[in-house]
């Protein structure tokens, strides 16, 4: 595969912070790109699990099994593609990782991501935010802010508002 096909996040925001994509992402699902680190379909991605600098992309109507959990365990980063930003399966799927099987890596949420999402995207379990290519980064970085409270409980807090004035009073 010619590596001219590869893209790389113009605005990425990892942890809350700006920080430089070093990471490729290829979405050709046949023929592995020479460039390293670079991001591959998931089918791809099992071909090549064994290289450290070789990681997966979920399709959002992926089947989150406890067998591929298992295997995503030892990939550098699983990325999370957001078709359209109207498809809410990748919440499920980071809160998935994190929650059910303790995924410790990276989550990068990809595809059409938008501002709008970045905060709620963050309590689901991505670490990661690969912004859509219009899409500004000091306001990403703003919208990450926003609300300094929230009532229900996520992988970010894992207790809700009401329990933790009832432990702090």
């Amino acid at each position: 595969m010619p590596d001219s096909q590869l893209t790389k996040a113009r605005s990425l925001i990892k942890l809350g912070q700006p920080e430089q994509d070093t990471w490729s992402l290829s979405r050709v699902e046949d023929g592995m790109p020479t460039s390293r680190p670079v991001i591959v379909p998931l089918k791809l991605w099992f071909d090549h699990a064994s290289e450290a600098d070789v990681a997966p992309w979920l399709p959002s109507n992926t089947e989150l099994t406890s067998e591929l959990a298992e295997q995503l365990a030892t990939a550098p980063l699983v990325a999370i593609d957001f078709p359209a930003f109207t498809d809410g399966r990748g919440y499920t799927l980071a809160r998935l990782l994190r929650e059910r099987y303790q995924y410790r890596g990276e989550i990068r949420a990809i595809g059409d991501v938008l501002v709008d999402q970045l905060f709620y995207m963050s309590r689901c379990g991505f670490d990661a935010l690969a912004l859509r290519e219009d899409q500004h980064l000091d306001d990403a970085l703003r919208a990450l802010g926003a609300f300094s409270v929230s009532y229900q409980p996520a992988v970010d807090i894992n207790e809700p508002l009401f329990a933790r004035r009832l432990r702090e009073a």
